[in-house]
């Protein structure tokens, strides 16, 4: 970049931020001390006051008792090898943590986490979770209303979401869904349901649009709802027996020979859950189809294409995933080129689910977001940053609402604990087809209303037991931080800011040690990640060029031998693979790196190219109360290892 390109003007001090985090140096232990301690003492006298006529079951003396003593004895001393075995973790905390999708924590999910605890909620039903379980429908709506779906419980229309282990199980969530939806009207035609409306054969029924797949469904419910109770038990029995969750995908299929497994459309840069998915789904890896990239991003053109070939075929598509913000490289795919795509399907009798995996980017949308939920416009959004969003994400954060369901995880960009990951359909009422019901834990019939049907949580979601405190941690952090731009995005403003000063930084860079190094950022961030690829000077091998971006994230990976401190920066590496770039891509930046091609290997560690990435999540990369950059202070840093790394010639292959 030349010494024209602007970088982000300083900012007043946001004190909001001040209050969000234990801090980098621990700055807010008092606070946290002060809330834990609080709050113990608040379950303490829970305890004791649910029934004070009780006497306590543990005496006062047996705090001295020999075997009470060994057993505090005996967990002290664990405790405190725990705690000094932690303390070789990752210091995600820190400024100096530039590597994968973790940073510290917001205080307000990690305390309303401990706090909640030691009550112990199991958010299976509202008999183990009476609190929590409303809170984590809540937070499904709250992330509803971010993403621009309806969020209000009164409209028949109204979004759904839960928590999950993590946006894997929650993209597992979003194929049951589809194919649970795909399927149901096929199964009413197979069991001959008599006075609704179904679709003339078994390819039309399977190629509903997502409305009109609900519209059957309801018409269904009301129809089985004005039957006698024998007349009501024998249809549910007829049609259950002929649904795909009944037979199984080959039973399905072999009944009906005109319909083939659908395929799953994603982007090359798709994360490896998809491949996870369709196998637990049993579908197969096969019906996974990547589509190839421009820049990095779903290409709309091959997607129109491979559209325009099944409909020729009569091959089924269950799904099109475009990523908010792929894992690797932090790129956002053109949403809205995916519903116009859709479209145009439609008229080709092709219909099938859009769901967008927005694990990563998902709350960016909150910088997209009034106070009102109303969407701001790219001016008022690229008042704040010199190039973000550029035209094409924008419109595709404001395509999000017209989708059919979304992957968020709220440890990530969210900064809440692991484990709260999150699955938001558009219209709740297809979750209808996944409920589940065990007698042990639910009620015989699914109440009425939505909050009091989603009380039952267990019947619809993929896991059994699963944790209230994380809901809890969800529902309070949104609660103190609701989601629009002048609340949460406070946080993704600082680190999108961050990534554009990163940015140019890393172009800076490149001038000044392109004496002993070529060095470019492979593709302009939409988000706050950014990659940066580099090869030494006089090297035209790939080979020679992985061997030397390995041997500088030595320098950069946590090492459990060595003592923390003597890592002044932690980053990461991922690669660039020709297939995933395309052969324009590859050759671009092959040759903007100096390197031949033809090095590069058919298999084998050398059949991609390693590039250094960085995951800008710290909002306190710029420390302007301090006057430090630490951005600076990386790649000053990371100037000092290439020229030793150059001048030393260490990093030739083996």
């Amino acid at each position: 970049m030349s010494a024209a390109v602007p970088l982000p003007a300083p900012v007043p001090r946001d004190h909001t931020l001040d209050a969000c985090f234990l801090g980098p140096y621990g700055e807010n232990d008092a606070l946290l001390e002060k809330l834990m301690v609080e709050f113990l003492r608040d379950h303490v006298y829970w305890r004791r006051n649910f029934h004070p006529e009780d006497p306590p079951a543990i005496a006062t003396a047996a705090v001295h008792h020999p075997d009470y003593l060994a057993f505090e004895s005996r967990m002290r001393r664990e405790l405190h090898l725990l705690s000094a075995a932690l303390k070789k973790s990752v210091p995600f905390h820190s400024p100096r943590y530039i590597g994968h999708m973790a940073s510290d924590l917001l205080l307000p999910g990690l305390a309303a986490q401990m706090l909640t605890l030691p009550y112990n909620p199991n958010n299976v039903s509202e008999d183990a979770a009476p609190v929590t379980v409303d809170m984590e429908v809540q937070a499904g709506l709250q992330l509803a209303r971010m993403l621009g779906y309806p969020h209000d419980p009164a409209v028949p229309a109204c979004a759904f979401g839960h928590l999950t282990s993590g946006g894997t199980l929650a993209n597992y969530q979003a194929l049951r869904l589809a194919l649970a939806l795909k399927a149901f009207p096929v199964a009413l035609r197979a069991a001959k349901v008599p006075e609704i409306e179904l679709p003339a054969d078994d390819w039309s029924a399977f190629n509903l649009s997502h409305a009109d797949g609900i519209a059957m469904l309801e018409a269904w419910q009301h129809w089985l709802a004005e039957q006698t109770p024998a007349a009501r038990a024998r249809w549910l029995q007829q049609v259950e027996a002929e649904r795909i969750e009944q037979r199984g995908m080959v039973g399905f299929f072999a009944a009906h020979p005109s319909l083939r497994v659908p395929l799953v459309l994603a982007p090359v840069t798709a994360h490896y859950s998809w491949s996870k998915g369709l196998k637990l789904l049993g579908l197969g890896r096969d019906q996974l189809e990547l589509l190839p990239t421009d820049g990095m991003r779903l290409d709309p053109a091959a997607l129109r294409d491979t559209l325009a070939r099944c409909a020729r075929e009569r091959l089924p598509v269950l799904m099109c995933v475009a990523v908010l913000g792929s894992t690797e490289y932090g790129t956002i795919d053109p949403i809205h080129e995916v519903l116009a795509a859709r479209d145009q399907s439609r008229g080709r009798g092709l219909d099938f689910a859009v769901h967008v995996d927005a694990a990563w980017g998902g709350y960016l949308a909150t910088l997209f977001r009034h106070e009102d939920g109303s969407l701001r416009t790219r001016a008022e959004v690229a008042a704040d940053y010199v190039q973000f969003p550029t035209p094409a994400v924008h419109a595709a954060f404001a395509a999000l609402g017209d989708t059919d369901s979304a992957t968020v995880d709220p440890h990530k960009l969210g900064y809440l604990p692991y484990g709260t990951g999150a699955f938001i359909c558009r219209d709740h009422r297809p979750m209808a087809l996944l409920a589940e019901r065990a007698d042990y834990v639910f009620h015989a019939a699914t109440p009425a209303g939505y909050l009091a049907r989603y009380r039952s949580l267990g019947q619809f979601i993929p896991e059994g037991s699963k944790s209230g405190a994380a809901a809890a941690a969800v529902y309070v952090t949104h609660k103190v931080l609701p989601l629009d731009h002048r609340h949460f995005g406070h946080l993704p403003r600082a680190t999108v800011r961050a990534a554009e000063a990163f940015h140019a930084r890393a172009r800076r860079f490149a001038l000044e040690l392109a004496d002993c190094v070529h060095a470019l950022v492979p593709f302009a961030p939409d988000s706050n990640l950014v990659c940066l690829a580099l090869n030494p000077c006089g090297n035209a091998s790939v080979a020679g060029a992985n061997a030397f971006v390995r041997a500088l994230h030595d320098t950069l990976r946590c090492d459990p031998a060595q003592p923390l401190q003597l890592k002044e920066f932690f980053g990461s590496v991922t690669s660039l693979r020709p297939e995933v770039l395309g052969a324009a891509e590859t050759a671009r930046i092959l040759t903007g790196l100096a390197l031949d091609g033809s090095t590069l290997e058919c298999d084998g560690d050398d059949d991609r190219l390693l590039i250094l990435r960085h995951t800008l999540m710290n909002p306190y990369l710029i420390d302007h109360e301090n006057g430090i950059s630490y951005i600076d202070r990386y790649f000053e840093f990371l100037g000092r290892r290439v020229r030793a790394l150059t001048a030393a010639g260490g990093y030739a292959p083996p």
